[in-house]
């Protein structure tokens, strides 16, 4: 045995079950470690962006890390952007970066790089394998380091010498076993007592307080005077539909939400960190509710759920009653708008089907129609870096094969992780991506309204529209080895996504805007 087959028996004893990879030189001998242990799957991808991405839907859909392999810093880097959405969403994963032999990277030869510096920029635990015999055992940390209840990245360097030196293991590797999530009683009952004493509270919630029980919960509360409840703004995973309360998003705009927040006494914190504007803006507060007005229920990563059923356990709030399902379906011979497609797409979904949201021209419209489709989840941009959705989608959909993933994606932010398209294609799993070719970058363009530019000049439009040349996506889409069509009207979409529910593999339909 040798150094890179005792890390793949690690992993697959840990748990893991796919390593999404863009591997090197340097990892050439943890490729050919591969077929020591059948139990790790390994998922090639293009671009290590994909990589990291699709790790991220697999960890928050699993529950459990999945492993990323990627070459020298330079490779590393490149899955960097969606390794910042997984750290801001806590998802466990585990990566594994080759590095140059212990005895040659001191030459300073082109490809290397502080890798130690790159992956701290995005990991909560760093470890560079420093013996062949110990590489093991740095993999299980790693996992241990990760999968933990509030999640984390962590980063393993393995100089690739350390890969290929001959080891003697005679142990057993231990599986690892899920964190427990706990709450703090005494933060349920200072929320409870704040509610007795006629104070006005807004919650927003997050984590697994938008889980099936956290929802419920909410639903209690919800009918309780002085309360409302939202959503964070971009959840990691929330359950939406039959029958669930319907917990809109708390708005993106710092403005619009200071001014909600504002009408209440306290603001309830439910698996969330402080809410913090997402990019500043003169004369408006960075922090959306002043810290003396902050209340604590539970941390991200505590038991969130818990936290809300025994808060309206112990305000003895009235059993939820589930909403009436339904969707008012738009005229079909209708030209498609952002408002419409996010109608019929939450009419088509099937029962516990997986929506991955990136960009805000139709996901806005989807997630307010989506509260009286099927049970679905929904999976958002955490972090804001784009490029994000559809390798999210693509992992979501190996976390639960079989099961149905629909990619609502922007066409600006598709491009940035379009080689997800062959990976999905390879793998075969029913991943459906809708594109809303609008042809531009519709949030700069908002933003650039907002900085007081109500006519744009021709600069501003060349940084901002994506028409010359447009992009086709269905020759696109054919080049990775993905069916494609394109819709204008309501029921055109309607009978491609019918069509897409029938079939059992990957589509692309471009939605004309």
């Amino acid at each position: 045995m040798n150094g890179a087959q005792l890390i793949v028996n690690a992993a697959a004893a840990s748990g893991i079950e796919y390593c999404f990879a863009n591997p090197g030189t340097t990892e050439i001998p943890l490729v050919a470690a591969m077929a020591s242990a059948p139990a790790l799957k390994p998922v090639l991808s293009l671009f290590e962006g994909v990589c990291t991405g699709a790790a991220d839907g697999y960890g928050r859909i699993a529950g459990k890390p999945a492993m990323t392999l990627t070459h020298l810093g330079p490779g590393f880097a490149n899955g960097i952007a969606n390794l910042h959405n997984a750290r801001r969403a806590n998802t466990p994963i585990v990566n594994v970066i080759g590095d140059h032999a212990s005895w040659h990277v001191n030459y300073d030869p082109p490809l290397a790089s502080d890798i130690q510096a790159l992956a701290g920029t995005v990991s909560g635990w760093v470890r560079t394998s420093r013996t062949a015999s110990g590489i093991g055992e740095d993999l299980q940390e790693a996992v241990r380091s990760a999968w933990q209840a509030k999640g984390q990245i962590a980063s393993l360097i393995l100089p690739m010498d350390l890969q290929a030196s001959a080891v003697t293991h005679n142990g057993v590797f231990a599986p690892m076993r899920a964190p427990i999530r706990r709450f703090a009683g005494d933060r349920v009952e200072t929320v409870a007592q704040a509610l007795r004493d006629g104070q006005r509270l807004v919650f927003i919630v997050g984590d697994e307080g938008l889980s099936v029980a956290g929802l419920e919960a909410a639903g209690r509360l919800a009918q309780l005077p002085g309360v409302r409840l939202f959503a964070e703004t971009f959840p990691r995973l929330s359950y939406r539909g039959g029958g669930l309360p319907d917990l809109d998003r708390l708005p993106y705009f710092p403005e619009v939400a200071i001014e909600i927040l504002e009408q209440y006494d306290q603001v309830v914190c439910a698996g969330v960190p402080e809410p913090i504007s997402y990019f500043g803006y003169e004369g408006i507060p960075s922090r959306l509710a002043e810290r003396e007005r902050l209340l604590t229920l539970a941390d991200v990563g505590d038991d969130v759920a818990g936290a809300l059923t025994a808060l309206a356990d112990a305000l003895n709030a009235p059993a939820y009653v589930p909403t009436p399902m339904g969707i008012e379906l738009p005229p079909g011979h209708a030209e498609l708008t952002p408002q419409s497609i996010g109608q019929v797409l939450a009419a088509s979904l099937p029962d516990d089907s997986i929506v991955s949201v990136e960009g805000g021209t139709c996901g806005y419209p989807f997630f307010t129609a989506s509260a009286g489709a099927a049970r679905h989840r929904v999976l958002t941009n955490t972090g804001g870096a784009i490029g994000q959705g559809i390798p999210v989608g693509f992992g979501a959909a190996l976390a639960e094969r079989g099961n149905r993933v629909f990619c609502l994606q922007s066409d600006g932010s598709a491009q940035y992780t379009i080689q997800t398209l062959w990976s999905i294609a390879r793998e075969q799993v029913p991943v459906v991506i809708l594109i809303a070719a609008n042809h531009r970058y519709a949030i700069l363009q908002n933003e650039l309204r907002r900085f007081g530019m109500t006519e744009m000049g021709p600069e501003a439009l060349r940084l901002t529209v994506l028409d010359s040349p447009r992009i086709d996506w269905k020759a696109l889409a054919k080049g990775y080895g993905v069916p494609a069509c394109t819709v204008h009207t309501n029921a055109e979409l309607q009978r491609a996504l019918a069509n897409a529910n029938a079939e059992g593999g990957p589509c692309l339909i471009e939605m004309a805007l």
